[in-house]
This record gives C-alpha cells, structure tokens and sequence, in this order.
C-alpha cells in the first residue's frame, strides 16, 4: 500500500513538473529582434517573498512585451522582446548575470532588481553604460537620493512614504510608541530607519527595535524577555513575507501575540502554514502594503491593463487568478515596463540624425566599458514622462527617482471570513485623503476577537506575574495556620501582599507570589530582575540612582527614611542628694539664708504678741520662727500661732509668693531632669556620627542596601571601615549582645521592631537620607 502511495506521489510530482514546463513553453520565444529589456526576477528557491509574486510580476513584464507588439510599437523597424534573468539575493551574483546579459544581447533597458540590496549595484551599473534601471519592488529610502543613483526609477512606492502612512495611522488610533523588529538587510534596516525618522518628526517613540538574521533566520535578541517587558504592545514587522512568517511562528512560541499584541506587518503571508489552534491570536493583525489607484477610486488605464490581462491568460492561464487577486507588485512591473517602451519610442522619434541608430552603444562587447551615447536624452525623456498607468499616473522629475504622486496603500486585517482565516481590507490610504474606510462593510476585529481599539500600552488583565517578595517585618511575614483539613499551612502577611492583593483587584493579573532566598541582598534583587528571574518583586527596596541605571521602578509604594538604631541605655545612677538637682547649689544656699533671715524678721515682728510664747527662751522662739517661715516657704503652713503685726503679715505675703516661684520652678526642672537621666544616650544623631563619637568598627552596616550607599557616601568617602552585617537578625543580635553599638535602619521597619519585637533597641534622633521603596520592573 505505500509503495503504491509513493508511485502515484511521484507520477504527481511528474505531471506537476511537465505541466509547469509547459506553461513556462507557452510564451513566444522572441529572439529576432536586437532590441531588448532585461528583466530581473529573484530567483524562486531563494525568494523571500512569494512564488505567486515572482509568476505574477513575470508574466505581467511579458505581457506588457507582447502588449507593445501587438499595438505595433516599434524602435528603428524592430518589436523589443524580453530577456529574463533570475538572481539569489547576492548583489555580485546580480551584477555577474546583469553583464551577462549585457554582453551577449542589445540591452537597453532594466527592469528590477526585486531586493534592495541588489538594487544599489545594478543602479550602478546603468549609470556607467547610461541606461535606465527601473525596479517594481525595491523601497529602500535611500534608493531615492536621484544625485547618488541618476540611472534609477521605480513604480512602487519608496519606503519614506509607507512610514508616513503608518505615523497617520498611529496618529488616527491615538497610539504613541511601537517596537520595530526588521530584518537585517537593506529592505529591512532601510525601512526602520524611515519609520524611526517619522516617529521622531511625529513626536511618537520607538520603544526598542529588534533584528531578525536572514542569514542564521532567527532572532537576534530574546523575543519574549523584551516585548513582555515592554511598556507598549505595538509590533511592527518590516520583513518580507517569508521572513515574516518565521518571525511570526517564533512570536507564537513565546507568547507575544494577540490578545496581548498588537502586529503590524509590511508584508501579507499564508495563513495556512499556522496551525489552526492558533489562530485565534493571528486576529487582529494588520498589515500596510502599497495599493493601486482604483483601490482609493483614482483613475487606473483600464485598458492596457484588459489587455494584459488577456495576454496572460492567452498564453499562461493555468498562473492567472482571479483579476481581483492579481499581485499589485506585478501591476508596478507592466507600469515600469511600460514606461521603458513609451520612453524609447519618444526617444528614438526625437532622434533626426540619420548616421547613426538611436539605440547606438560604443564598446558594445563589453559590460563596463560599453555606453550608450543617448544616454542623456533617454534620462530626460524618463524624466518628462506622464502617462495613466495600470497602477495610476505614472510621473517623474530630475528630483527624486520616486514616482509624483500615485502612491497608495491599504491596511489588511486578520480575522475570519467565509469559515476561515484572511487578509480583509479594511482601510485605503492616499496622500490627498489620508486613512478612510476601504468600505461600510469591513471592520477591524482587534486581537482578542474584539470591536474595542487596543490603548497599546501594556495591560496586566489576564497575564501571569512572577512576583518576588522579600522576609521583611511587617512588609512580608511568614504566618503558619492550620487548614480545614488540620494541617499547618504556611501564608504570607503584611503589607506587601495586602498591596498585592490591591493591585489584583485592579488590574486583573494572575500572580504568582515567590519568597525570595533570604541569602540574597538587596543589591542582588536588581540582578535577578535583570536576568528576568522574576517579572517584578516588590519589598522594602530603596530606590537609588545606582539601581535605576540597571532596571526601573515604580512609583513610590512606601516613604522612607534612614534611622539610628541602637541598644537602650541600662545603667542606673544611686544618689542620695538627686532630689537637690533641680536647684542649684547657690540657689539652695540663698533658699537656707532667706529662711533665717526671714525668721529673725518674724521673731522680732511678732515676739510681743504671741502670748504663750512671751515667756520662752530666745532659742526656743528663734526656733519657732524658722518652723514658720519654713511652713509657709514650702506652702504647708502653721497651726500653732499667726503673724499678728502688719510687718509679719507682708512677710508672710513675701514667704507666699516666694513658694509658688519656688515650687513651680523645682516641679518643672525636676521633671526635665528625670526625663534627660531616663533618654540619656552617647549620640543624639546623625552628626554624632559624623564627627566621629562612634568608632566606625562599631557602626553596623547591612552589606549590599542603601544604607551602605549612604555610609560611604556621606561618612566614610568610600572607605569600608565598618562592621559588616549580612542580615538584620544578626544586627539585632549584635545590638543587643553589644558587638556593635549602633546601626543605620529603615525607618517604618526599625519602627515596628523596637516597639513590638525587641524593646530593648531604640531610634535616635531624626531621620535621615529620605527616599522611598518602589516595585523593582525590567528596564524599559
């Protein structure tokens, strides 16, 4: 059975060959003239666009041959035929059959080269011998500069005008920036650099621009790790259609494209080559191609084109396919075509010197040394043509090797149509009416199958984080509960992942939340992020300008600030006289000297008229003086007698007033010093350190954090003469077991341990070095 399969498979592949033949047989073979075309094809085994687009633009070069000879267009008596060569991609390849060509048949004209690369050297080459070089295919922009290439026109539409057509249509959906991925030959880097140019002169941003190796056929760069990085979720890919297919699939397997991105391509591709579980993220694709007049209903020579078409299919109708699916590059091929044919026959009827043939050549046996002596004339007449092509009117001036206007394009859209997958027109573009509607019918289905017109900023709704948190009190803390099934089940507390938690709600992203080792330090968390272990990790990171140089931040999640940290001074201080403290030692001293002279004051006041005392010994009533002025100094006051006299009543008013000063004052110093014996600390602040009071091999320092970044910024001038720490448990135990004495902590940290987990630590004096902490993000 399989034997027989494989016969009829190549009994298939026969008749497949024979019939390709045969069509190939069916053109003319015209080879009585001496006056004729060269036209360069590439070469089907190494096309990097289509074999659809290589039979097309063939057979329409032939017609237009055939064309002029049916409509009796004929230079000195003679028809002009054809002569067809194939090139690979290699310019030297396409310069070695271009002379090829030259030196064995009367070239007076060339069509192509297809590939831009190969352009500039055949464009060479016809300024040398001084015939025109029209290509139907090459857009590079730097194939317009007419002073570098005077020898060269083209039909299709340059590069520098696609790029505007696509800035319009950013600017028509609001989008502000894209990633160019292109590839590395001159159509592609050509291309991007049109774009990058339109987008500066536009005010829009290319985010990053990637280059896919037609050499190697893979990307340079790493596809996903940079476009998930990103910030915009606009592609667009300048490559051919054979490139952008490989492009293409390597974008499926990373995962980069619809609903999440949004691609524009410069070339339409085969969708059957994609696996059809696939294509719902090929919808909402677009694609931007040069058009024909009649697409933007400009006026098109209906005529001429009838009549090719019916060439064709006289003489090759197993290729022709609908007239509606006709490649347009093969409609730029007839016009260039076309344009070599009018502008030789206008040529030649200008000619009056009947000594010589208009199409004369010196050194005609050579390729670089022969010269076509009209040449000049012919140049001219190429640059005063006008005429209405089958692509629209066809015009040119000394200025430019572009056509005047007659540049049009239209954007497909990737989405389903009649039960399978297309390329529907949806909108046409011209230099007079910019973007419109290609018509009422057709609307743009945007990745994700949806009628919504994409932001093309990142969104997180539906996508998967790798978050990376950080064991930080009370940021991240690990909580151990038991489930319903009574099993201790580990969970992640704090303010990190109630954040977490907020930002889900919001955007809608999938996370999945990882504790980082806690070997790893701050400074090696900005790595990790580089290498694109984690999408984002959030904790108590600082954000410095060292660590913005190699990844991105947020904006801030949490205000900080640097603060002392150190052991709570526990030496107590016996004294029996500290109750004297508050007061002065010449104060107490006046304080004794006021109480004695008051009571001899009293004594004498008030000795004649305390009656029970009249009797008494002197000492006995001094005595009783200094008790009461003493009673009424300290506001307690005396029981046994009273001042009588006027001079004891104001003595006792003065003792009055005297201990409310007195009193208030002691109250008040006491307290303060109370307060000063209790905060008694070696430093009071950052300056202390500064100016040295802290030996700095007794100043902790966490090793890779942003108080290292501060230590030897602004007290060390880089010297690393500290004690290192490589975690906050082992600064805290050398705290307390008094290794080192202070050390540097971030403020809403160090708050929460000294008040809830080790009170015997405490902050000194006022912040410092503000900042904030910020979600660690890939740099953009």
């Amino acid at each position: 059975m399989l034997l027989s399969n494989l016969r009829w498979l190549f009994l298939f592949f026969i008749l497949g060959q024979f019939n390709r033949q045969y069509v190939e047989a069916t053109w003319p073979l015209l080879n009585s003239s001496t006056i004729q075309l060269l036209c360069l094809f590439q070469d089907a085994a190494n096309a990097s666009e289509s074999l659809e687009f290589s039979i097309h633009a063939e057979a329409m070069f032939k017609a237009a041959v055939i064309l002029s000879q049916q409509y009796n267009i004929t230079i000195e008596g003679k028809f002009i035929e054809w002569y067809v060569a194939q090139t690979n991609g290699k310019a030297v390849d396409a310069i070695s059959r271009t002379c090829q060509a030259i030196s064995t048949c009367n070239i007076i004209g060339i069509e192509g080269p297809v590939l831009s690369g190969e352009t500039p050297i055949i464009a060479g080459l016809g300024e040398r011998i001084g015939i025109p070089v029209i290509s139907y295919a090459a857009t590079d922009p730097d194939l317009s500069d007419r002073h570098a290439y005077p020898a060269f026109y083209r039909t299709v539409p340059s590069d520098n005008i696609a790029s505007i057509a696509i800035v319009k249509l950013f600017i028509r959906f609001n989008w502000t920036s894209c990633i160019i991925i292109h590839q590395n030959d001159a159509y592609g880097s050509g291309g991007a650099k049109a774009l990058t140019e339109a987008f500066i002169n536009n005010n829009l941003v290319v985010a990053d621009m990637l280059v896919f190796d037609v050499a190697t056929r893979r990307m340079r760069d790493n596809l996903k790790n940079i476009l998930t990085s990103s910030s915009t979720r606009l592609v667009v890919l300048w490559a051919g259609s054979t490139h952008t297919s490989l492009i293409l699939q390597n974008a499926l397997e990373s995962d980069v494209l619809g609903p999440h991105f949004t691609w524009i391509l410069s070339s339409t591709i085969s969708l059957n080559s994609f696996n059809e579980t696939f294509h719902q993220k090929l919808i909402g694709m677009l694609s931007v191609e040069p058009i024909i007049a009649n697409v933007v209903h400009a006026p098109i020579n209906t005529t001429l084109l009838n009549a090719a078409y019916n060439i064709w299919k006289q003489y090759e109708p197993e290729t022709f396919p609908d007239s509606t699916k006709v490649d347009y590059y093969a409609l730029f091929a007839f016009d260039a075509t076309w344009l070599l044919i009018q502008a030789l026959q206008r040529l030649c009827s200008k000619v009056t010197n009947n000594s010589f043939s208009c199409l004369s050549f010196i050194n005609s046996s050579s390729c670089f040394d022969r010269y076509f002596l009209n040449s000049n004339s012919f140049f001219d007449t190429i640059n005063h043509m006008r005429f209405l092509g089958v692509s629209g009117p066809i015009q040119f001036n000394i200025n430019t090797t572009d056509r005047i206007n007659g540049s049009y394009y239209f954007v497909q859209n990737i989405q389903f149509s009649s039960n399978r997958l297309n390329f529907i027109p949806v909108l046409k573009y011209s230099e007079q009416d910019n973007w419109q509607e290609y018509s009422e019918v057709n609307k743009i289905i945007w990745p994700g199958n949806s009628l919504i017109l994409p932001t093309g900023r990142a969104k997180l709704d539906g996508v998967k984080l790798h978050i990376g948190v950080i064991e930080s009190v009370p940021f991240t803390m690990i909580s151990t509960i038991r489930n319903e099934f009574g099993q201790n089940t580990t969970k992640l507390i704090g303010y990190v992942p109630d954040l977490i938690e907020l930002l889900q709600n919001k955007m809608k992203f999938i996370p999945n939340i990882e504790l980082i080792s806690s070997n790893q330090t701050y400074a090696s968390l900005v790595q990790l992020i580089e290498d694109h272990v984690y999408d984002i990790i959030i904790g108590d990171v600082t954000i410095t300008a060292t660590r913005r140089g190699k990844i991105d931040f947020s904006n801030s999640i949490f205000n900080n600030s640097l603060h002392i940290i150190m052991r709570k001074t526990s030496d107590i201080n016996f004294d029996l006289f500290a109750f004297m403290k508050p007061l002065s030692f010449k104060l107490w001293l006046l304080i004794l000297g006021v109480i004695i002279f008051a009571s001899i004051l009293f004594c004498l006041f008030e000795r004649e008229n305390i009656d029970p005392y009249k009797e008494k010994s002197i000492i006995y009533l001094c005595a009783m003086s200094i008790w009461y002025v003493f009673g009424n100094l300290v506001g307690y006051g005396v029981d046994s007698f009273h001042a009588e006299t006027p001079g004891g009543r104001l003595l006792t008013a003065g003792l009055y007033i005297l201990c409310l000063v007195l009193v208030a004052s002691y109250t008040a110093n006491l307290a303060s010093e109370l307060t000063i014996s209790k905060s008694k600390n070696v430093i009071s602040g950052i300056n202390d350190i500064k100016n040295g009071k802290i030996l700095s091999n007794r100043i902790g320092i966490l090793v890779g954090t942003a108080s290292e970044d501060y230590y030897l910024r602004e007290i060390s001038g880089g010297n690393r003469n500290y004690y290192p720490l490589k975690s906050r448990q082992e600064m805290y135990n050398g705290l307390l077991n008094n290794i080192i004495d202070v050390s540097f902590h971030d403020a809403g940290v160090a708050e929460y341990i000294t008040n809830n987990i080790y009170c015997d630590l405490t902050l000194i004096g006022e912040g410092f070095d503000q900042g904030a902490f910020g979600i660690l993000i890939p740099k953009q």
